[in-house]
C-alpha cells in the first residue's frame, strides 16, 4: 500500500525536483516505510511505500526489461502470482517477486485493456517511454483514489490526495461552486469533480492516458452489469455465495506483514472473520470500537463473534474528542467530507495500526447483497403509488417499521411522511430524496438568492439518473443497488476508509468489494437479495452456520456518533463559533437567518438538524483550512 505522485510537462521542460519531492512529502503517511523517484527530462513519478508484500525487493519506481515502461503503484494485486506465471510463459522476464512488476508487464502485454487482468485495488501510472504517454489506471470500483490536475501550461500533476497537488504552485486553489451544491446532497463531492476547480478525480473503473502533446483520452473499462441474471436454484445460489466470499477472503489474506480484521459485529464484517478463521492456522486477530454512549456501541455484538470463531480479540472504549480530531480529519480528506462515520473509523484505524498492518473488513456487503433498509422502502414506494388512497394507511404504517430504532417515534412519523410525499415522484428524484442531507427544498431555503439562481443548472439527479436508466428495467431495488455502488460507495465509504486508515498508515482490504463477489451479486434476483422486509436475505440464510444467529437478526445500527446530543452539549459553542462567525455568514452562500436558524433551533432541541449542521460544519472548516 503506498501514495503516489507525479508531474509530466506538456512543452518538454523538465520536472522541478524540488516540487515532486515536496508532493511526494505530503503524503508520506501513505507509507512510512521508504520513497522512490523517476525523473527523466518532462517526465516525474514519486511514491511513498507501505511494504506489505515484497518486503526485500519490491522498491518503486519498478521498470519493464528495457526500461522503457515505468511504474508506481497504490494497492495490492491479489492475482499477481497467476498472473506472473502467465506473462513468464509468455517470454516476460521479472527481476523482483512483488505484485507491482506483475503489473508493468502486464502493461506491455495488454495495453490499455491491462487494468481488466487485475484482480484487486489499486490506482497506478506508468510512463511509457515508447509512445510518450501516461497511463492511469484506478481499480473498478474505486478503492484507491487517483486526482489529477491540468496546469495552465498544460502539464498533467497527479497524486493520492489533495495535499500532494496542492503543494504544486500552478495547481489553483480556487473553489469549485457546483461541486459545493452537490456535496450538500451528497455529503462528500461526487466525482468527477472535486472542491477545486482545478482538480478532478479518476472515476472507478476508468483509465487515462495523456500525451506529451496535451491530449487527455480517459475510457471506462468495468462496470457490474445488473441485466444478466443466473437460474441459480436458492440452494444453489447459496452455495456459491459462500464460495465467491470464502474464496475472496483467502486472497486476502495475503501479507509479510501482521494481519487482522475489523469486527463490528455486523454481519458483514462477521461473515468476513468467520471465513478468515475457517482458513487460517491461527487465531484471527480482530478489532473493535466502542464509545461511553451505548446507542452507539457495538462492543457486545462484535464481543459474541469473537468468542464464536475464537479470535484474539481486541476491544477500545474510546470518549471521540470531535474538537480534537476534527483538524486532522479536514486536513486528510482535503475536501469537504461531512459522513460523521469517519470519526469512529479513524479511532479503529488508529488504534488497530498498533497491532498489525493490514485488516480486513465487511465493506460493500449491503451495496452487493441489499442491506439498507430504504431497498425495501424504495420498493414499497412503487406499490405505494398504485395503492388506492384508503388502503395508503397500511403502506405508510409498514414505512414507519422500516425507520431505524434508534429515531423517536416523532421523528420516524415526520421521515415516512416525507417519504410518503416523496412516493409520487420518478424514481430518481425519490431515491435523492431519501438520500439528500439537504434535498431541493432545504437548499431553496438555505441558498441565498444569487447562489441559488448560480445553481439552477447543476442537478444532483445527473449524477444519479444514468445509473437508473443502466439498470435498464432490472428492477427498482437492483437500479438502486447499482446506483450506490457507482456512486454512494466510491464517492462516500471507500473514500472514509481509504483517508481514515492510510492516515494511520494501515491498509485496509474488503471482500465483500471483490469485482468477482460484486458481478455474481448482480447476477441474483432481486428476490434473493431482499425478500419481502428482510434484507441480505440470502446472505443471512447461508451465514447461518457461520455466524451466531443473534448477529444476523438484529436491527442495522450503523457506524455512527452522537452528533445530535454533541451539538446541544460539549460541541454547542465550537459550533457557534464556526458557524455563526461574520466571515462565515457573508460567503455569499447561504441566509445568514436560514443557518441561525438551524443551529438556534437544535440547540434548544425544537429540532434535530444534526446531519445539516454537521455538513456545514465540515464545510466551513474546510474553507478556514484551505481557502482562507
Amino acid at each position: 500500500m503506498c501514495g503516489i505522485v507525479g508531474i509530466v510537462r506538456r512543452g518538454g521542460q523538465s520536472v522541478d525536483e524540488g516540487v515532486l519531492a515536496s508532493m511526494c512529502e505530503a503524503i508520506r503517511h501513505r507509507g512510512p516505510d521508504e520513497d522512490g523517484f523517476y525523473l527523466r527530462e518532462s517526465v516525474g513519478l514519486a511514491m511513498r511505500r507501505l511494504a506489505i508484500i515484497d518486503l526485500a525487493g519490491g522498491q518503486q519506481p519498478i521498470a519493464n526489461e528495457d526500461g522503457t515502461a515505468w511504474i508506481v503503484f497504490n494497492g495490492e494485486i491479489y492475482n499477481y502470482l497467476e498472473l506472473r506465471a502467465k506473462l513468464e510463459k509468455l517470454g516476460h522476464r521479472f527481476r523482483t517477486d512483488s505484485d507491482t512488476e506483475a503489473i508493468v508487464h502486464a502493461y506491455e502485454r495488454y495495453g490499455a485493456d491491462c487494468p481488466r487482468h487485475l484482480r484487486g485495488m489499486f490506482a497506478f501510472a506508468i510512463w511509457d517511454e515508447r509512445k510518450g504517454e501516461l497511463f492511469l489506471a484506478r481499480d473498478r470500483v474505486g478503492k484507491k483514489p487517483l486526482l489529477y490536475a491540468l496546469t495552465p501550461a498544460g502539464d498533467l500533476v497527479f497524486g493520492s490526495e489533495f495535499s500532494a497537488l496542492l503543494r504544486h504552485p500552478q495547481v489553483s486553489r480556487e473553489v469549485d461552486y457546483e461541486a459545493i451544491h452537490h456535496y450538500l446532497s451528497f455529503m462528500c463531492v461526487p466525482a468527477p469533480l472535486t472542491a477545486f476547480r482545478a482538480i478532478r478525480k479518476l472515476e472507478p473503473g476508468h483509465t487515462l492516458r495523456f500525451a506529451r502533446g496535451g491530449e487527455i483520452k480517459i475510457e471506462r473499462y468495468w462496470e457490474p452489469d445488473f441485466n444478466r441474471k443466473e437460474k441459480w436454484t436458492e440452494e444453489e445460489a447459496g452455495e456459491r455465495a459462500v464460495e465467491v466470499l470464502r474464496e475472496a477472503v483467502r486472497v486476502r489474506l495475503m501479507s509479510e506483514v501482521p494481519l487482522g480484521a475489523f469486527l463490528s459485529g455486523g454481519i458483514d464484517s462477521s461473515a468476513v472473520v468467520a471465513l478468515m478463521s475457517e482458513e487460517s492456522s491461527e487465531p484471527v486477530k480482530t478489532f473493535s470500537i466502542g464509545f461511553e454512549e451505548q446507542d452507539f456501541s457495538e462492543l457486545h455484538h462484535a464481543r459474541r463473534v469473537a468468542e464464536r470463531v475464537g479470535a484474539d480479540h481486541h476491544e477500545f472504549v474510546v470518549r471521540p474528542d470531535a474538537m480534537e480530531v476534527l483538524p486532522t480529519l479536514v486536513e486528510h480528506y482535503g475536501e469537504p467530507y461531512a459522513d460523521s462515520s469517519a470519526i469512529p473509523t479513524y479511532y479503529v484505524s488508529r488504534e488497530t495500526r498498533r497491532h498489525v498492518t493490514v485488516a480486513l473488513n465487511g465493506d460493500g456487503g449491503d451495496e452487493c447483497f441489499a442491506g439498507y433498509e430504504r431497498y425495501a422502502a424504495m420498493r414499497l414506494a412503487e406499490t405505494y403509488r398504485r395503492v388506492p388512497s384508503a388502503l395508503r394507511e397500511g403502506v405508510i404504517r409498514q414505512l414507519v417499521e422500516l425507520m431505524p430504532a434508534s429515531e423517536t417515534r416523532r421523528s420516524r412519523v415526520r421521515d415516512v411522511k416525507r417519504f410518503a410525499r416523496a412516493a409520487s415522484l420518478p424514481a430518481v428524484e425519490r431515491y435523492l430524496r431519501w438520500i439528500s442531507v439537504f434535498d431541493a427544498d432545504a437548499k431553496d431555503s438555505l441558498y441565498t438568492d444569487e447562489f441559488r439562481a448560480r445553481m439552477r443548472p447543476h442537478r444532483a439527479a445527473d449524477f444519479i439518473a444514468p445509473w437508473f436508466a443502466r439498470a435498464n428495467g432490472a428492477g427498482i431495488v437492483d437500479a438502486a443497488l447499482l446506483a450506490d455502488t457507482m456512486t454512494y460507495l466510491p464517492n462516500d465509504l471507500l473514500v472514509k476508509v481509504d483517508i481514515a486508515s492510510m492516515a494511520n498508515s494501515l491498509e485496509a482490504r474488503s471482500p465483500f468489494l471483490d469485482h468477482h463477489v460484486i458481478e455474481f451479486a448482480a447476477s441474483l434476483p432481486e428476490s434473493l437479495k431482499l425478500r419481502g422486509r428482510t434484507t441480505k436475505y440470502l446472505l443471512k440464510k447461508v451465514l447461518r452456520k457461520l455466524v451466531p444467529v443473534e448477529n444476523l437478526e438484529r436491527r442495522k445500527q450503523g457506524f455512527g456518533v452522537p452528533i445530535g446530543h454533541w451539538f446541544r452539549g460539549e460541541m454547542k459553542g465550537f459550533l457557534r463559533d464556526v458557524l455563526l462567525t461574520e466571515k462565515s455568514l457573508n460567503r455569499g452562500l447561504f441566509k445568514p437567518d436560514a443557518v441561525r436558524r438551524l443551529v438556534e433551533d437544535h440547540v434548544a432541541g425544537r429540532a434535530d438538524h444534526s446531519h445539516r449542521l454537521w455538513t456545514l460544519l465540515m464545510l466551513e472548516l474546510w474553507f478556514n483550512r484551505f481557502i482562507d
